[in-house]
């Protein structure tokens, strides 16, 4: 079971000093929740294996790169795994198989009965701060965010100029990151 006061921040500064007992602890405290969101994201337990040692090999290497300023340390492990997540799926030649009209719904969707409560809080309050978005913002992060599209592609799928595309993400993402310090 995670726990609830856990400094992310601080263990990943420690990281960067090269803190093995930092890592460590970090290390137990988000690998079980990261590999099942692993799992759902590449849809193969090896593979997904595969994706969280090399996201922790990246957290490791990378540490010294997290800034406080710019997001929580849970965030930034959390964006290193589906970045590699992504990347598997992108070399095995694959798209994550969601339709747009899906990913619309993902904000709709309850969370799982296994995952922990402070999981469930955390998604309750993104799904909240999502909705909150008008759809023009919302659209375009959900479709960068969870179909892994590059901005070049949500413009063309969306037939709007890439400088808007890129406003309505920049702006949805600092709407959201206001809405979650609330």
């Amino acid at each position: 079971m995670s726990d609830p006061m856990f400094d992310y921040d601080s263990n990943l500064e420690a990281c960067a000093r090269h803190d093995e007992r930092a890592f460590q602890a970090l290390y137990r405290q988000e690998s079980a929740q990261m590999l099942s969101l692993a799992i759902s994201l590449l849809g193969q337990r090896d593979a997904a294996e595969d994706c969280l040692h090399d996201a922790f090999v990246q957290i490791w290497r990378n540490a010294g790169r997290f800034q406080r300023s710019l997001g929580s340390g849970r965030a930034w492990i959390y964006s290193i795994l589906r970045y590699r997540a992504l990347n598997q799926l992108r070399q095995r030649g694959r798209t994550v198989a969601l339709a747009d009209d899906i990913a619309e719904h993902l904000i709709d969707d309850s969370p799982s009965a296994a995952q922990q409560h402070e999981q469930q809080s955390d998604r309750r309050q993104l799904r909240g701060c999502l909705q909150k978005l008008e759809r023009p913002r919302r659209h375009p992060v959900l479709l960068a965010f969870y179909r892994g599209l590059t901005h070049e592609q949500i413009a063309e799928r969306l037939t709007t100029p890439l400088g808007t595309i890129k406003g309505r993400i920049r702006s949805g993402l600092r709407a959201l990151q206001e809405c979650l310090q609330r």
